[in-house]
């Protein structure tokens, strides 16, 4: 009976071990793809950052789509109106006509 005894003791605290060594590796399996999902290459810090990084280039795009616009309706004016173009150029190059003077003040 003594026997027996011990040997049920020895399966308990094999069971035991067992389930100790399962929950450990459990525990260190959850607690590595946790760390990973959170701090990993394609975690979830890095997932806000290139979040953040994709409004930022959207904006950019639209500046730049704006500022396109803007020069494409300047250069249908430089097309469509000498009036314009003679008015850029006198502004902005201080050309004049032949029978003009062009007078430069000091600001």
């Amino acid at each position: 009976m003594n026997t027996h005894k011990l040997l049920q003791r020895q399966v308990t605290s094999e069971i035991k071990k067992r389930r100790l060594i399962f929950l450990t590796i459990m525990c260190l399996s959850l607690m590595y793809l946790l760390i990973n999902f959170v701090f990993g290459n394609t975690g979830l810090i890095r997932y806000t950052e290139l979040q953040d990084k994709k409004r930022q280039i959207e904006t950019e795009i639209r500046n730049i789509e704006t500022h396109n616009n803007l020069l494409r309706s300047e250069l249908k004016l430089f097309k469509e109106n000498p009036f314009y173009m003679e008015k850029h150029a006198r502004e902005n190059f201080n050309m004049a006509r032949p029978d003009e003077y062009v007078f430069k003040y000091d600001q």
